[in-house]
């Protein structure tokens, strides 16, 4: 499943998609930014309720796929513009954390 696919879903929407097409391979939950820099996967979704700028290079290190903001987790508009210029994907719901992980182990 792409990035895309996952936002045109009813529980997701897309808050920066500039590489929509990117292959999901799983799942990574976190919110200790260091633990998420060194465990999760390239290509992983990363799922979290952290809204401050490190989570763009958190990502961006692990490489993930795309950020899930959940819980109705809302990013301010410099981190936004930045993630787009950063090319990374993110994802919001508002949704668990629970809710969101049961739902994406049915589809990936």
């Amino acid at each position: 499943m792409t990035v895309k696919e996952l936002a045109e879903t009813d529980i997701f929407s897309p808050v920066t998609l500039p590489c929509g097409g990117r292959e999901i391979s799983g799942v990574y939950i976190g919110d200790l930014l260091s633990w998420v820099m060194g465990r999760a996967s390239s290509g992983q979704a990363w799922i979290t309720i952290m809204s401050n700028v490190n989570i763009l290079a958190v990502a961006s290190l692990a490489d993930t796929s795309c950020i899930i903001l959940a819980e109705g987790v809302t990013l301010e508009q410099e981190i936004i513009d930045t993630a787009r210029e950063k090319e990374i994907n993110i994802l919001k719901s508002e949704k668990s954390i629970y809710d969101i992980a049961v739902f994406l182990s049915k589809i990936i």
